[in-house]
Formats: structure tokens, sequence, C-alpha cells
């Protein structure tokens, strides 16, 4: 079976249903297990959820602007060809740990390269390289709050076309503006029993779909 190009991607959140996904694979399954399987749609979710954060690490390294496009490439092919070996054994393993990982020794290439260390794309020296993306490269630094938030929202962008707009309003105002339970029920003309149930099945499936490589 093929590799999937992880770059074939649509420019928004990809929708819900308009992909043509085998049957048993048109379920809850998670992201992560889907992409495991090869799944196309999976993986223009992937790359929406993280390339933005994988753009940001770049500028922070000194990545140039027009050179970032090039790197964030390069990191979702080694992801293409590496995710079979993502874990989490030990606490405080997480996808975003993993990626920063990969992220940090592709951008090392990117610069060993324009020094002419690095033979280009294909090399053995890039090859060796790139074999050791899933080392360690110590803790993972403290992304700032509104980059995390960020991806918590994309990530709730995935899951918004399983939800009435009701149900949706229900969430969005209680959990993402912080309203009281009793304050979105008197506007919504429903129960604060309501408005906590939609805070939870949202949740729910959040979890279900993303909770292994967010952790919500």
């Amino acid at each position: 079976m093929s590799t999937p190009d992880p770059l074939d991607h649509s420019p928004g959140p990809p929708a819900a249903n308009a992909d043509d996904r085998p049957a048993h694979l048109q379920t809850s399954l998670s992201l992560l297990h889907r992409a495991r399987c090869r799944d196309q749609e999976a993986w223009n979710r992937l790359y929406y959820l993280y390339r933005p954060l994988v753009l940001y690490w770049c500028s922070r390294r000194g990545v140039l602007h027009g050179d970032a496009d090039d790197v964030v490439q390069e990191v979702f092919r080694v992801i293409a060809r590496s995710l079979d070996r993502f874990r989490r054994d030990r606490p405080g393993d997480t996808f975003r740990g993993w990626l920063h990982g990969i992220t940090h020794n592709v951008i090392l290439m990117h610069f060993r390269r324009s020094r002419g260390e690095v033979r280009a794309a294909g090399g053995s020296d890039a090859h060796d390289l790139l074999e050791q993306v899933t080392a360690p490269t110590g803790p993972l630094e403290e992304d700032p709050a509104e980059q995390i938030s960020e991806l918590y929202r994309r990530g709730l962008e995935l899951v918004r076309g399983d939800f009435e707009d009701r149900s949706w309003q229900m969430f969005w105002r209680s959990v993402i503006d912080g309203r009281r339970s009793a304050d979105v029920a008197a506007e919504l003309g429903a129960t604060a029993a309501a408005v906590r149930q939609a805070k939870s099945r949202v949740l729910r499936r959040l979890r279900e779909v993303v909770g292994d490589l967010v952790d919500c």
C-alpha cells in the first residue's frame, strides 16, 4: 500500500463527511488511527491541525519565511513515513512532543543543507539524519497559550459538522466563552442540564476524533 501524500489537503478545515472512505473507516475511529490506515482525508485533517504549529516552530528557530513551507512539507513527509513509530508508552508522551522532535531534526537538516553539509534530499547523509527523527530532543518547550488555543480550535472545527447548531451553541457559549450553564440555558430557551449534556457530547466527540493528537 502506497504512502498517502500528506500535502494533498484542503485550504480550510476538511468537511466531516466529504470523503468516500470505506465503510469501516466512516466511524468514530480516531484521526491518528485512520492516518495510520493511510486514509487520505485523515491526513488532510492532520495537516490542517498541525501545519500552523510547525510554521510557528520554524519561525522560532530562524527559518526564513521563504523556506518555511519547504520545511513544513519535509516534516509531513517524515511523519508519513514514521507515524507507525509514534507511541505513548511513557507518562508525558504526546503527539505534539513527537512532532516537535521531528521538526527539530528537519530544521537542523535544513540549516546543514544550506551550509553544504548535507547532500540534496534523498542523499545518504539526509537519510541518516531523518532516520533519527523519533529520538528524544529533550523536554518540550512550552508553546504560547495562543498557539495551543488555536490548536484546540482547529480540532473543534473538525467535529463541528457532527452537531446541530443548537447543541453547538450550547457548547461554545459555555466552554469557549466561559459562560455559566444556567445563563446559556436562559439565552437559548433550554435547561442547564441540556447545556451540560451538549458540552459533554462535544468534548467526548473531540476526544474520540483527536484525543490522541490534542490532549483534550
